[in-house]
Parts: structure tokens; C-alpha cells; sequence
């Protein structure tokens, strides 16, 4: 399948960083960002070949990876966990508002005349967008500090998490990030536009991928790395998981055929199943009338089914209700669209949520029985011979220099038994001269 993440070069955002001053990612940019995680998506690395691997497993009709009898699938309060986004936000969706002009939106965010503006605004097929080299220019010379870190953020979105047009920044991204600052959540809208991405690829079998890759692979990680005690520091504040991420070495050389091999014959002991930074006290999973929670992106809308993965927040597995799951996906234009996200937005003042419950096993017989029936062909399937675990695909190559320290330290080793030896016989050869 050539699906392909659509990146831009998290270089040339270094000298815009560097301009922001006492206000750089050490300092109070992570602050004033409407997500405090953000700016660390830019030294997030895409793994090409994990991820290609990875969206061959996307099952457009449950909205998740199905990995043989495993259902995975980016959650609200993950995602809202990765980027740092305050529990608060959580109802406050985004919808598209009324028709504000593209031009009037992008004078509001950057400060700048509408004949600067209007002498920027390209048209790029059916929508407009401005260069990313426009918005880097003023982010570097504009006298007003807030305003130059909205445009080196407003450039993230529209890059890094939106990335629809190479080295541009289109029109419906500043529709959603006009309205941040007004208390509205980005995160049903990243994820409506991952998942839409995702299933329009699957469906086609090949395309270019325009959700957030960087957070994607973000998720997967901490899903498939096992750890063997959680930090202190997921309770702090500050804490970033992107952040340690980042400081997390990964091997990078392991081709798409392998990881097709690892992810066809994953068990569900080789599953991280709550990520260790994730601490939820609810669980979103129905809005109104719908059985399961719809997604208003940016471009379109999408549903998907916490209670699919309930075991992603270590509670117990049910059949889940999925009826018009499968149908709810529709892209914004043509007749009768307006009228559905109407129905969504009202459907999200009537949020239901539910505390987790970890009681026996797992999983529910009725629940094991209804995942063998369920018919996923649109997924690899498993293979027997390629039935390693995680650990045995994932064997990490030692470099030079820790053979060199695994070597010195079983010599120290062997030596500290040879002198034991020799004390003991010392020992003992005084106790016969004593006799």
C-alpha cells in the first residue's frame, strides 16, 4: 500500500523558535500555546516504514486498528494526555462556524493589513491558503510577541497536524484555530481528520496521509513499549510525555516487512494497554442520541467507539454498540452537510461519560465470542510462521560501545569470582595451619 505521511521539515521552523526569544520552547511558549505539548511535535521523527506498516491495519468500518483479536484506537482523553490539554476543554468542541471570511480570520491571527493579507492568499484546488515563507516572514519581525508565537503555532497546525497542502497553511485550519483562544478543544477535530485520512487510504489502498503522523506514532509507541513501574513525574504539572518520548532512543532501521510481520502476530500480552501517562477518572463514550461519539473535524466528520477499547483504560470489555458507526463518516459540502453538524453539535451537550471499572477479567465471554464472529477482511491476518513475540522481533542490536561495557562487565564479573575463590582457599589454608 503507498500511503505516505505528508511532512513538513521541522528545520525550518528552528530560526522562527530561536526569534521567539525568552519565549522559546524552554521558556513560556509551551504556556501560551493553546496546547502545552505542541511545540514538541516538531522533534517527533515519522517512521516511514511503521507507519505505512501500521495504516495497513486501519479498519475503516470499527474506526481502529484491528491487530488479529486486538482493537487499538487513539482516544479523546489520550490524545488530550499527549498534547497536554486542560480536562476542562473537554466538551467544548470545535464546529465550522459561519461563513468568516478566510481574509478577515487571517488579519484577526497575524495583526497585519488586509492588503498584506489579501496579497498572500493563494488558491490551491477548491481551497485557499497562505505559504508558510509569508507567515515565517512576520513571525520574525512583528513587534508583538504574542502575536509572533499564534503564527509560529497557528504554522504547527497547519504543517504538522493538518498538513494538507505542502508548505501551506489552509483556510479551514485558521477557522479551528481562530476559535482556541475562545476555550474550544482542537482534539476531536485532530482525531476526526487522523481517523477520515486513515480510512480514505485504506479504502483506496494507497494515498497520502493529512492527519498528525508525529502524534499517531506518539500513541502506538506508548501502546507497544512495555514499562515496568510508572514515574512520579506523570503527576506533576509539567510533565510532557511527548517530551520523553523524544529523550526515548528508538530503533529506526527495522523495514515495512517486518513491522507488517510484528503487527500481524500481536497477542494481547504484548500490548501496553493503558498508557503509562495516561490517568483518566472518566470516560467519554456516547454523545446524545448517538451510541458512540461522533467527531467534527476540519474537513469533515467521523464516529468512533470508546467502548470498543475499554481496555485501553484498564476496564473490564463488553460487546460494544456500533450500529451506524460505520455510516456516520461525511465530508463537509454538498447537500444536507450543514444540517448533520447541527446534529452533531447539539449531540455534544448531551456528553455521557462513565468511571472506569477494572473488577475480574478482562474481557466478558459474550464479548470473546462476538470478536471471533466479527468479520475484519479488510485487515492483514496473521501468520504462523512469523508468530514471534514483540520482544524476539524488537531485539535491540547492541552498539560497540555497550558490547564493550557488557564485555568489561562480565570480565569484572569473572574476576570477582576468581578472587572469592582465592580468599576462600586463603582461608582455608590458614585453617590448616592453625590445625
Amino acid at each position: 500500500m503507498g500511503l505516505y505521511p505528508h511532512q513538513h521539515n521541522p528545520e525550518r521552523f528552528t530560526r522562527v523558535e530561536r526569534n521567539l526569544g525568552p519565549l522559546g520552547r524552554g521558556g513560556q511558549t509551551v504556556v501560551l500555546f493553546p496546547l502545552r505539548g505542541l511545540p514538541y511535535l516538531l522533534d517527533m521523527k515519522v517512521d516511514k516504514h511503521l507507519f505505512r506498516a501500521l495504516a495497513q491495519f486501519w479498519n475503516p468500518a470499527y474506526s481502529c486498528f484491528s491487530f488479529g483479536k486486538v482493537d487499538l484506537v487513539p482516544t479523546i482523553e489520550e490524545y488530550m494526555a499527549l498534547l497536554r490539554c486542560s480536562k476542562s476543554q473537554v466538551d467544548r468542541i470545535y464546529s465550522r462556524a459561519a461563513n468568516v471570511p478566510f481574509l478577515r480570520r487571517l488579519m484577526n491571527i497575524t495583526g497585519m493589513s488586509e492588503q498584506w493579507v489579501t496579497a498572500r492568499i493563494k488558491q490551491k484546488g477548491d481551497n485557499k491558503c497562505i505559504s508558510w515563507r509569508s507567515l515565517k516572514d512576520v513571525a520574525l519581525v512583528h513587534p508583538d510577541i504574542k502575536k509572533r508565537v499564534d503564527i509560529f503555532a497557528l504554522s504547527i497546525y497547519g504543517l504538522v497536524i493538518f498538513p494538507r497542502a505542502l508548505g501551506h497553511i489552509d483556510e479551514a485550519v485558521t477557522d479551528l484555530f481562530d476559535r482556541l483562544d475562545k476555550g474550544v478543544t482542537p482534539v476531536p477535530a485532530i482525531l476526526a481528520e487522523t481517523f477520515r485520512s486513515l480510512s480514505t487510504c485504506r479504502r483506496a489502498g494507497e494515498g497520502r496521509f493529512i492527519g498528525c503522523a508525529q502524534l499517531l506514532l506518539a500513541w502506538f509507541h506508548s501502546h507497544f513499549w512495555k514499562v515496568d513501574k510508572v514515574s512520579y513525574r506523570v503527576f506533576s504539572e509539567n510533565y510532557s510525555p511527548l517530551k520523553e518520548m523524544i529523550a526515548t532512543p528508538r530503533r529506526d532501521d527495522i523495514s515495512m516487512e517486518k513491522w507488517m510481520a510484528i503487527l500481524q502476530n500481536l497477542h494481547e500480552e504484548d500490548i501496553e494497554w493503558r498508557a503509562p501517562w495516561l490517568l483518566p477518572d472518566e470516560i467519554l463514550y456516547r454523545c446524545g442520541s448517538f451510541d458512540w461519539v461522533p467527531l467534527l473535524g476540519i474537513w469533515g466528520a467521523i464516529g468512533y467507539a470508546p467502548l470498543l477499547v475499554l481496555r485501553q483504560y484498564r476496564s473490564r470489555q463488553f460487546i460494544p454498540a456500533t450500529q451506524g458507526l460505520a455510516e456516520c463518516e461525511f465530508s463537509y459540502g454538498g447537500d444536507g452537510y450543514k444540517k448533520r453538524i447541527r446534529e452533531i453539535s447539539n449531540a455534544w451537550n448531551q456528553t455521557r461519560q462513565m468511571k472506569r471499572l477494572a473488577v475480574g477479567p478482562m474481557t466478558t465471554p459474550e464479548y470473546e465470542e462476538w470478536r471471533v464472529r466479527r468479520i475484519n477482511d479488510n485487515v492483514p491476518k496473521s501468520s504462523p510462521e512469523g508468530s514471534h513475540s514483540i520482544e524476539e522481533h524488537l531485539r535491540v542490536i547492541p552498539s560497540e560501545l555497550e558490547i564493550l561495557k557488557q564485555d568489561f562487565e562480565r570480565r569484572n564479573a569473572e574476576l570477582e569470582k576468581q578472587i572469592e575463590q582465592m580468599e576462600e582457599e586463603k582461608t582455608n589454608l590458614r585453617l590448616d595451619v592453625d590445625v
